[in-house]
C-alpha cells in the first residue's frame, strides 16, 4: 500500500488529532496512518506493557451483518444468520454465546487464508441476528465482498469503517474504562457489548493485537476525537502507533495478515489449529476442510515457529533460514527487537522436523549468519483478562 499516491490516502476520524500530537504519519492499508510519536517506538511499547498505550486502529473493517427476515425466535434467528458465514470460515459460529467473540479465518478453496478476522454475537436478544465482524484494512473490500455475496438476499453487510475504532490496551486499561463506562469492565476476554456513554452508544470488545488486557471501542465519527482525549486526559494514557503496536503483537507471537498469513498458508500452518472449531473439522464442512483435516492429522510440510536470535541484528521478513549445511528450511514471515527480552525474535515457517523447541537455525541477514534458537510461542507471556467460569 506504500504506493497510493497520498492524495489518495484514506484518513480517519483521528488524523488531525495524530498530526497536532507530533505523530509520523505513513501510508497503511490505505491509509494514513501513525506509526510513531515523538517519544519512539520502544518507549510506547514499554507504556503500553506497563500501563497503557492507546492506538488508532479506524483503519481496521467493522462491520454489521443483518438478518432480513426475523422470527420471535432469538436462537433461531442466530442459526440464521450463522449458517450464512459458516461456508466461508473454519470457526463454530453457530455455537457463539450471546456476548461471545470468535477468532476465525476467511479460506479460499485450497484451503488457504484470505483473512483473519473476528465474528461476535450480540448480548442483546433484541439484536439476534446480526453479527459484528471486524476484518482487516488491506483486506476489507473483498472481505465484505465476499461475504455480501454469501448473504445474498438473505442479510445485509453494514460497514462501519467511518467510525472511530480506539485500541486501549495495558494493564492499567480496566482501570481507565472504568472512569468512562463502567459496565465494560465486567466483559471478559474475548466478550462484547454495546452501552451508552457520553460519547453515544459504545460498541467495545474485551480483545485486542498486543497479547496485554485491553478493549476496543467503536464509536461514532461525531464523538471519536472527543472520546480520544477524554482517554489522553487520563495519565496512565499515551498515544502508541502502528510501530509499537507491530512489536507488541509480535512479542505475542500472533501472526500478521499478508506477512505470517496469506492465500497459501492453512491455519494448520500457521499454528492456528485452535480456530478450526471441532464440529467443523468433523463435518468438513469449510473450503480447503480436506487438506486441513490432513494437516491438523499430522500431514503437513510447514509449521509457524518462534525464533529468538543471538546478538542484537534484528532479522527482518524474508530472512532465509537454513541449515547446519547451509541448505534452505525455510524464511522469516515478521521480525524485529524485542524491548521486553532485549533480543531480535522473529516468526518464520520451517519444517515439522526441524521446528522442535531448542532447535538452532541460521538466518542470512545481508551474507551474514545471525544464530538463532526456536522458543515457545509467545514470546511474551499473554495478560488476557479471563472471567472465572
Amino acid at each position: 500500500m506504500a504506493d497510493v499516491p497520498a492524495e489518495d490516502l484514506k484518513t480517519t476520524p483521528l488524523t488531525d488529532r495524530h498530526i497536532a500530537l507530533g505523530g509520523r504519519m505513513v501510508p497503511f492499508g490505505g491509509y494514513s496512518m501513525p506509526v510513531q510519536y515523538p517519544a519512539g517506538i520502544i518507549a510506547e511499547h514499554k507504556w503500553t506493557r506497563e500501563h497503557a498505550g492507546l492506538f488508532d486502529v479506524s483503519h481496521m473493517g467493522p462491520s454489521f451483518l443483518l438478518l432480513n427476515d426475523k422470527s420471535d425466535d432469538p436462537e433461531a434467528d442466530h442459526q440464521a444468520i450463522a449458517a450464512l458465514v459458516e461456508p466461508l470460515v473454519c470457526g463454530d459460529i453457530k455455537g457463539l454465546k450471546p456476548g461471545q467473540i470468535r477468532y476465525t479465518l476467511l479460506l479460499n478453496e485450497i484451503g488457504g487464508t484470505l483473512d483473519d478476522l473476528m465474528i461476535a454475537r450480540p448480548r442483546d436478544p433484541a439484536w439476534s441476528g446480526t453479527l459484528y465482524i471486524v476484518v482487516n484494512a488491506g483486506t476489507k473490500d473483498a472481505d465484505f465482498a465476499h461475504i455480501t455475496a454469501a448473504a445474498g438476499d438473505k442479510a445485509v453487510l453494514n460497514r462501519a469503517d467511518n467510525c472511530g475504532l480506539l485500541a486501549l490496551q495495558g494493564p492499567d486499561a480496566a482501570a481507565v474504562i472504568a472512569d468512562i463506562v463502567p459496565g465494560a469492565t465486567e466483559l471478559g476476554f474475548m466478550t462484547y457489548g454495546s452501552f451508552k456513554s457520553p460519547f453515544d452508544t459504545l460498541v467495545i470488545a474485551r480483545s485486542g493485537y498486543t497479547g496485554e488486557d485491553g478493549f476496543e471501542i467503536l464509536v461514532e465519527p461525531t464523538t471519536a476525537v472527543a472520546l480520544w482525549d477524554q482517554l489522553l486526559a487520563d495519565e496512565r494514557v499515551r498515544p502508541a502507533g502502528l510501530g509499537a503496536r507491530d512489536s507488541l503483537r509480535l512479542e505475542a507471537g500472533l501472526p500478521l495478515y499478508g506477512h505470517d498469513l496469506d492465500e497459501t498458508i492453512s491455519p494448520i500452518e500457521a499454528g492456528l489449529n485452535f480456530a478450526v472449531s471441532k464440529r467443523r473439522r468433523e463435518a468438513g464442512d469449510f473450503p480447503g476442510a480436506e487438506r486441513i483435516v490432513k494437516e491438523h492429522a499430522g500431514d503437513l510440510k510447514r509449521v509457524r515457529v518462534g525464533i529468538q536470535f543471538d546478538g542484537r541484528l534484528p532479522v527482518r521478513e524474508g530472512a532465509i533460514l537454513v541449515d547446519d549445511s547451509g541448505c534452505e528450511m525455510g524464511h522469516v514471515t515478521s521480525g524485529g527487537f524485542s524491548p521486553t527480552l532485549s533480543a531480535p525474535i522473529a516468526l518464520g515457517f520451517l519444517p515439522p522436523g526441524d521446528a522442535y523447541e531448542g532447535a538452532r537455525v541460521t538466518a542470512i541477514v545481508r551474507d551474514k549468519p545471525i544464530v538463532g534458537t526456536i522458543v515457545k510461542l509467545p514470546f511474551v507471556p499473554h495478560r488476557y483478562f479471563r472471567k472465572p467460569n
